[in-house]
C-alpha cells in the first residue's frame, strides 16, 4: 500500500496526538493515585517506592523495558481502592479489629471496578486485584493459588510487602532491609511468589533497594517530624521558605536550605494551615512518570 507525502505526514502527527492524549489521560490518572495515598500520614511516597522496586524487579526477571514500565506504572495505581476504605480504619495507629480488616480486604475490589472502564485497565487490572493473593491461597480478595495469580500481581504483592515492612508506622519503626528480606526468604511459596522473592533478595547489597526504601522520589528521602517520625514528603517544587504540614500530627514546617542547598524541614511551634493540609499531587514527579512510562501505552496502540 503507497501513501502520498501528506498522508504519511497527518499519519504521523495524528499518531503524535494520540500519544500525546494517551500520556495527559496516564499523568491525570497517577495524580489521582497520589492523593488517594496522601490520605493516609504514614504512607507518603509508598507508590513511588513500590512503583521502583516493581520496575526493578521486573527487569531482574527478564522482562523488557516496556514490560518493566507497565508493571512499575501497575505498582504506582495498585492502591486506588483505598479511596473506599474510611479514614477512621486507614489512619487506624493501632491494631486494627478483625471487623476493619475485613473493610481493609475490600481495597482490591474496590481499585478494581474503579479502573475496569478505564481505557489503561488492561495494563493493570492484574495488578490491582491481585497484588495480596498469594501463593498458598490464602490471599484475597479471590483466594487464588500459586498458579491462578499473574505475575504483575505477584511482583508488585512482594514489594509493596517489602516497603510494608521497611516503613515506619504510628506503632513501630520500618525494619532494615535485611530483616525484611529474611522475612520473605521464609515466606517463599507461601505468602510470596518463590522466582519473584528470590530475585528481590538477589538485589540485596546492590545499592538499588537503598535508594528507594525511604524515599518518597529520586535522591529525596522522607524529612523528620519530631513528634510522628518519617511523615514529611519533599515535592520537586519544594523551596527554601516554603511551608509543608505533618498530615499525623497538623504540625507546620518550614523548608529551610544549609550551605550546600539541602532542604531541611523545620517546625515552627505552629498548626499548619488548611491549604497546607490539603493533599496536592507532585506534579513534577508525576510529569517525568508519565514521561518514563508511555511506552507501556504503545500496546494500546497495535492493531
Amino acid at each position: 500500500m503507497f501513501f502520498s507525502r501528506g498522508t504519511k505526514a497527518e499519519l504521523a502527527k495524528l499518531k503524535s496526538n494520540v500519544a500525546a492524549q494517551q500520556k495527559s489521560l496516564l499523568a491525570s490518572l497517577l495524580a489521582s493515585a497520589w492523593v488517594v495515598e496522601a490520605r493516609d500520614p504514614y504512607t507518603g511516597g509508598h507508590l513511588w517506592r513500590v512503583a521502583m522496586l516493581s520496575g526493578k524487579l521486573a527487569r531482574a526477571l527478564g522482562l523488557s523495558e516496556s514490560e518493566a514500565n507497565r508493571i512499575a506504572m501497575a505498582g504506582f495505581l495498585h492502591d486506588l481502592g483505598k479511596i473506599g476504605v474510611p479514614d477512621a480504619i486507614l489512619r487506624k495507629p493501632d491494631k486494627l479489629t478483625d471487623d476493619e480488616f475485613a473493610v481493609i480486604k475490600t481495597h482490591p475490589n474496590i481499585g478494581a471496578r474503579l479502573i475496569a472502564s478505564h481505557p489503561f485497565s488492561p495494563l493493570v487490572m492484574n495488578a490491582v486485584l491481585g497484588h495480596h493473593e498469594t501463593p498458598n491461597g490464602r490471599g484475597y480478595p479471590q483466594g487464588l493459588s500459586d498458579a491462578q495469580i499473574a505475575l504483575d500481581a505477584k511482583i508488585v504483592g512482594v514489594c509493596d510487602a517489602f516497603d510494608a515492612m521497611t516503613s515506619s508506622r504510628p506503632y513501630r519503626r520500618g525494619m532494615p532491609i535485611e530483616k525484611a528480606l529474611q522475612i520473605i526468604a521464609s515466606e517463599l511459596g507461601q505468602q510470596f511468589d518463590r522466582r519473584c522473592g528470590e530475585a528481590l533478595i538477589a538485589l540485596q547489597g546492590t545499592g538499588e533497594l537503598e535508594h528507594i526504601v525511604g524515599h518518597s522520589d529520586e535522591g529525596i528521602p522522607l524529612a523528620q517530624c519530631l513528634m510522628c517520625g518519617p511523615t514529611l514528603v519533599q515535592v520537586r517544587g519544594s523551596h527554601a521558605g516554603g511551608h509543608l504540614a505533618c498530615p499525623n500530627c497538623t504540625a507546620d514546617y518550614v523548608w529551610e536550605s544549609d550551605a550546600a542547598g539541602h532542604l531541611a524541614a523545620k517546625p515552627t511551634g505552629n498548626k499548619a494551615s488548611a491549604d497546607a493540609l490539603a493533599p496536592v499531587a507532585d506534579v513534577v514527579q508525576i510529569e517525568d512518570l508519565a514521561t518514563r512510562w508511555v511506552s507501556a501505552l504503545e500496546v494500546l496502540q497495535a492493531p
